[in-house]
């Protein structure tokens, strides 16, 4: 076995010859943090103005919750999802049997862009990297035999997330017998991604235009505000704009500004702050450079805190509370050496914990290779329950608070995410700076970089450019079979032929009729068509014909 076994470097050297050692996000960090370095106003008094405070009081930069992990541990909420409904029902049911928390599901890639799998654009593409929803049949069974008045359920879905919401509330509500019992949508407890901005600027899903995608995300907020009052109608997430090559001020910066962004259009509307805010939920990425993640963390809380209180004026405490999910660098696993992989999602996942996170997905092991195996999806896990069981850290609450470093990081990304707000109005604000591309520009240019550094051996990464093995053995990876693409269709092709079809059309038109009003919520139309047995891409095309479709415009 060849190995590359050389002994560890002195301290990394930057571009200007000295000795330059900085975070991943490029942010330089000193040989030694003393109490010069703390934030002022640390210990001040009253306790308002302190920047850390206690856990479980404004601004919450040590947490949101007293006691955290000593009262309740994270949700462990691992992200499943590949063929049809059946085979996701089964691997939910697998993942509930060993301990998992509550269900997060992933869609293919026909589901995330609002295209049947009949279609010509998801030929060879159905179920292969999460499962296959295409009408109200499909999501009655991937809940199958599962409680949703008990289990709560996170949907990764975005430019299609009203219809994926419609589809999901008519299930729960049915009285099918795959679906269970009927649960109405007031006991329903959970969250759709529904994040559209983070579309346009990082993870390149749409199906509409920005505008009437905006009202799309506008509707679910009040919709659920006033329906489904458990139910988590948004979470804004900056995971994919990390995974896009985003700096951790970045991903901090621009995810903080999608938020705020959407609690605007909400007041616009007429909703009071304090009837929706305490619903936004956010996720966050966890990469491999433990203490600035822990950071980041730490400033999120304490900035939305702070712009909910003081900008928009929200009154209720869990207004100012912001809850996030987190979930491990899937960008810093490597297809070589994979196995060293579980010791860089036990890194991420730990940063996720001492950060203060309310549930938490760790990576598998395999997931630069292929969809994860039950075995690596099952040390995945096993990784959170050894965290939170055996590890200790669970002992305290923010073991890390009053660290010289960590305070010092923490004051350090909120000056850079305010810098980034600063720059984000100038431009018009955040829909104007995506128009404009210019998180799109920020994002690119920063991947650039971080790429160009791990060419030239500037920064390491093991079994990549530094301690290699020429001759690795593969290891077995989960194979989506290719029958399940004819399986789905030909469910697909089933629905249609069973269902009224003229119950269908009158629904896809009284839709396109409310589309045309610019004040009318479509969610209720949505769920009209779910219930008629309307397909998510016969309601995409639907609405299409009345909001058009996006071309984005290149970034170099």
């Amino acid at each position: 076995m060849a190995i590359d076994l050389a002994a560890a470097s002195p301290p990394e050297t930057g571009r200007d010859g000295k000795t330059n050692v900085r975070t991943l996000s490029g942010e330089p960090v000193k040989e030694l943090y003393t109490e010069a370095d703390l934030p002022a106003g640390i210990g001040a008094r009253p306790p308002a103005e302190d920047p850390i405070g206690r856990p479980g009081a404004y601004p919450y930069t040590r947490g949101i919750h007293p006691s955290m992990y000593r009262g309740r541990l994270w949700t462990m909420r691992q992200f499943a999802g590949f063929g049809t409904s059946e085979e996701t029902n089964e691997r939910f049911r697998y993942l509930l049997d060993h301990g998992q928390t509550g269900l997060s599901t992933a869609f293919d890639m026909p589901s995330l862009m609002g295209h049947d799998s009949d279609h010509a654009r998801a030929l060879g593409e159905v179920g292969r990297e999460g499962v296959a929803i295409d009408t109200l049949d499909d999501m009655q069974t991937l809940f199958s035999g599962i409680d949703l008045g008990e289990v709560s359920v996170s949907m990764t879905i975005n430019a299609p997330a009203a219809i994926m919401l419609a589809f999901f509330v008519a299930a729960a509500g049915s009285e099918s017998p795959e679906s269970g019992q009927p649960v109405a949508p007031e006991h329903l407890a959970g969250t759709i991604q529904a994040d559209i901005l983070k579309e346009y600027i990082a993870q390149k899903e749409w199906c509409f235009p920005i505008d009437p995608a905006m009202r799309l995300c506008g509707d679910m907020i009040e919709w659920c505000t006033r329906q489904m009052p458990r139910w988590h109608p948004i979470s804004i997430s900056g995971y994919h704009i990390r995974e896009a090559g985003s700096t951790a001020q970045q991903e901090l910066a621009f995810t903080l500004k999608d938020g705020l962004t959407y609690v605007e259009q909400a007041i616009a509307r007429g909703l009071d702050v304090d009837d929706f805010a305490p619903r936004l939920s956010f996720f966050f990425n966890a990469q491999i450079d433990f203490f600035e993640e822990i950071a980041k963390y730490r400033a999120a809380r304490r900035i939305w805190a702070r712009e909910l209180r003081d900008t928009f004026g929200a009154k209720n405490p869990r207004s100012w509370q912001m809850r996030f999910h987190t979930q491990t660098a899937g960008v810093s696993l490597t297809a070589q050496q994979p196995l060293n992989n579980i010791v860089r999602t036990t890194i991420e996942a730990l940063a996720g914990v001492l950060g203060g996170t309310q549930s938490l997905h760790t990576n598998s092991y395999d997931e630069a290779l292929a969809l994860p195996t039950e075995e690596a999806v099952r040390i995945a896990l096993r990784t959170q329950q050894m965290i939170a069981h055996e590890s200790g850290v669970t002992a305290t609450v923010d073991p890390l608070g009053g660290s010289y470093f960590v305070e010092s990081l923490t004051d350090a990304m909120q000056e850079r995410c305010y810098e980034y707000f600063a720059k984000i109005d100038a431009l018009g604000g955040m829909v104007a700076a995506v128009k404009r591309n210019y998180p799109q520009r920020e994002i690119a240019d920063a991947a650039f970089e971080f790429q160009q550094e791990i060419d030239a051996g500037e920064r390491i990464v093991v079994g990549v450019n530094r301690y290699t093995q020429d001759d690795e053995q593969p290891i077995p990876t989960l194979r989506v079979d290719p029958a399940l693409e004819r399986k789905q269709t030909d469910r697909l092709q089933s629905v249609r032929a069973r269902r009224d079809g003229t119950a269908v059309e009158r629904a896809l038109a009284a839709l396109r009729e409310d589309a045309a009003h610019g004040d009318r919520n479509l969610m209720d139309p949505l769920l009209a068509c779910a219930r008629a047995h309307a397909s998510e891409g016969e309601i995409v095309e639907s609405l299409q014909q009345v909001f058009g479709d996006y071309t984005e415009t290149p970034v170099f």
